[in-house]
């Protein structure tokens, strides 16, 4: 199958297919003129990725389960650590979202959003900039 079958059926972009043969993901045969000729295997392996990436999981958790989907001798205790540590990285994110959007939905409500300078989300980012004494207010 040439690039294009294969991006059809993984339902990846040519682009994602080839970077992920260039870290060496997936190692489709070459034919003598150069030319990629994937397997059926090489389509699963991609399909596998593009789920692993559509749930956040890193290029190399993706590395790592891809070599834990491959060995019949594997622990699933192996894929359930790499799956948790990501669960945990998924869950620290959703509380800073959370937390940032209180604050911004604080100032959102504090500002009157009329004709008047004053701005209490202005006055906020100021505040909280590190170097405030560089910054020329005058200008």
């Amino acid at each position: 199958m040439n690039i294009g079958d294969v991006a059809e059926k993984s339902g990846l972009p040519p682009k994602t297919i080839r970077y992920y043969e260039e870290i060496g993901l997936v190692r489709p045969l070459r034919s003598a003129n150069g030319y990629r000729n994937f397997l059926e295997r090489d389509v699963h392996k991609l399909a596998f990725l593009g789920r692993a990436r559509a749930l956040g999981f890193t290029i190399e958790d993706c590395r790592n389960l891809m070599a834990l989907y491959e060995d019949d001798q594997r622990a699933s205790s192996e894929v359930k650590e790499i799956a948790e540590q990501h669960l945990e990285r998924i869950d620290n994110k959703i509380a800073e979202l959370a937390q940032m959007r209180a604050t911004l939905s604080h100032l959102v409500h504090a500002c009157a959003g009329d004709h008047r300078p004053d701005c209490p989300i202005l006055a906020d980012l100021a505040a909280t900039c590190p170097d405030e004494d560089l910054i020329d207010t005058t200008a």
